[in-house]
């Protein structure tokens, strides 16, 4: 990818400054990476939520940094995830979409695939992933496990479908399985389906996991991939697929069943991120962990869930599995206590492929070639000396074919191959409903021109070619 780089940023020194001294001077920070799953952009009290509390992930807002344009890699969990872990827009990715269980390698990081997690590894940093990981399985898709990538430790779901479940009969440590009381009849091999005595609660044994991470790599550098399966779906289930122990305070609300379990599964997602910043403080790392949140993609419309109802996608226009801003913005915060300004707002443009070059930075680690920039410059206060990116991208597969295509303030739309491209100014338009196509063809040609080369062809994820998909 072609960066534009600020004449603040010339010369070797100035490029190399932030890893140089943290890795020299001060101690490299800890990194903790917390992604939900299919939270949206408009649920959270600092995006703009006004029926669901998340007061902790308020607080870490307030005391960190708070990005309005940052993206995921896909509008789906897989491949969004393929994204962040790599440092690749998804016209580069290995994994490009939910294979599902008939094309599992299709699903797969490879060996040959550098992960962050393998880069911070080989600088010294002790890491774990615990949660959802959906990008290697025991058995179907081995080269793409945590412990092949880059990982130390392992603990949660293998399988996406599995993760559907949030009272499974087993979880994994590492390859091995961990049976659980939960009894699932009619459990399919992958382990997904629907629990009938729900005894154990997959999200809170999995955030106990996270803390106990925590206290065991505390006198070494570390990094902590932090993936639970909050909000998502158990599928499985159908309209009762919302999930969890108690509703506590939406317990007697007149909502929808579903609408009253989505608000309690994420303030009991804002409860775990609370444990988690409350635990480095009382450990004394706080001024040492640069912490992040974020969400893999947009708000669904699955398990009896409506998004409209409490606006979960915001402003935005789409939800999950759209290419609109709806489907790929996402909430994006950071909190490093003395050296990322607190309660400071930003549009810089990021992106989830931004966050390899960006820890690699930060660890005083060389990053592979890839398409990400490194956000070190705006986390430290510096947007002056912030590279940008020529564009972003993303393309999906399911029910066809779609890209999109981002520059500065322009975003092209294609549904389908031999469709027309869409085009929406986000600066005076963020709700892209006015398309500009028409008005504006030199814009349109010059995304198209973008669009030409933004891919690499890939022989598990190929390009439609019939024209079906352009109906």
């Amino acid at each position: 990818m072609k960066l534009r780089v600020f004449p603040a940023l010339l010369g070797l020194a100035a490029v190399l400054l932030p890893g140089l001294a943290l890795a020299g001077s001060a101690p490299r920070p800890n990194l903790v990476f917390i992604l939900a799953d299919d939270l949206g952009y408009g649920d959270l009290g600092c995006y703009g939520q006004t029926r669901i509390r998340t007061p902790r992930l308020d607080r870490l807002a307030a005391e960190g940094l708070r990005f309005t344009r940052a993206y995921a890699g896909s509008t789906v969990c897989a491949p969004s995830r393929c994204a962040l872990m790599t440092g690749r827009h998804m016209g580069h990715a290995r994994v490009r979409g939910n294979a599902g269980r008939n094309n599992p390698q299709a699903q797969a990081l490879r060996a040959e695939d550098v992960t962050v997690a393998r880069v911070l590894q080989e600088a010294g940093y002790t890491t774990a992933f615990i949660g959802k990981w959906g990008l290697g399985d025991v058995g179907a898709a081995e080269s793409g496990l945590p412990r092949r990538q880059g990982f130390d430790y392992f603990f949660g779901y293998l399988n996406q479908r599995h993760a559907h479940n949030y009272y499974p009969s087993f979880l994994w440590r590492n390859e091995t399985r961990v049976p659980l009381r939960n009894t699932v009849p009619n459990e399919d091999a992958e382990g997904a389906g629907v629990s009938d005595n729900r005894l154990e609660y997959a999200a809170d044994l999995i955030a106990d996991e996270a803390l106990a991470f925590i206290r065991r790599a505390r006198d070494r550098p570390f990094f902590l991939y932090f993936a639970p399966t909050i909000p998502h779906a158990n599928n499985e289930a159908g309209p009762a697929g919302m999930e969890v122990p108690e509703l506590g305070e939406y317990r007697d609300l007149d909502w929808p069943p579903a609408q009253r379990a989505h608000a309690a599964m994420i303030r009991r997602l804002d409860r775990d991120v609370g444990r988690i910043l409350d635990l480095l403080r009382e450990l004394g790392l706080e001024e040492k962990t640069l912490v992040i949140f974020s969400s893999d993609n947009g708000p669904h419309r699955e398990g009896g869930f409506d998004p409209a109802f409490n606006r979960s996608s915001g402003p935005l226009r789409g939800i999950k599995r759209d290419l609109y801003e709806g489907g790929i913005r996402v909430p994006f915060i950071a909190r490093w206590p003395g050296h990322v300004p607190a309660g400071q707002v930003t549009d810089q443009v990021a992106a989830f492929w931004d966050f390899l070059p960006t820890a690699a930075e930060l660890a005083g680690a060389k990053a592979p070639p890839g398409d990400g920039v490194s956000l070190v410059p705006t986390l430290l206060g510096r947007p002056q000396d912030q590279a940008q990116p020529e564009y972003l991208y993303w393309e999906f597969f399911e029910g066809g074919f779609k890209q999109a295509i981002l520059v500065g303030d322009w975003k092209g739309v294609r549904l389908a191959p031999g469709r027309p491209l869409e085009l929406y100014d986000l600066k005076h338009n963020p709700a892209e409903t006015r398309d500009l196509a028409a008005e504006k063809p030199e814009v349109v040609a010059g995304l198209e021109q973008l669009l030409s080369k933004a891919r690499t062809d890939s022989p598990d994820w190929p390009v439609p070619t019939n024209r079906a998909a352009a109906r």
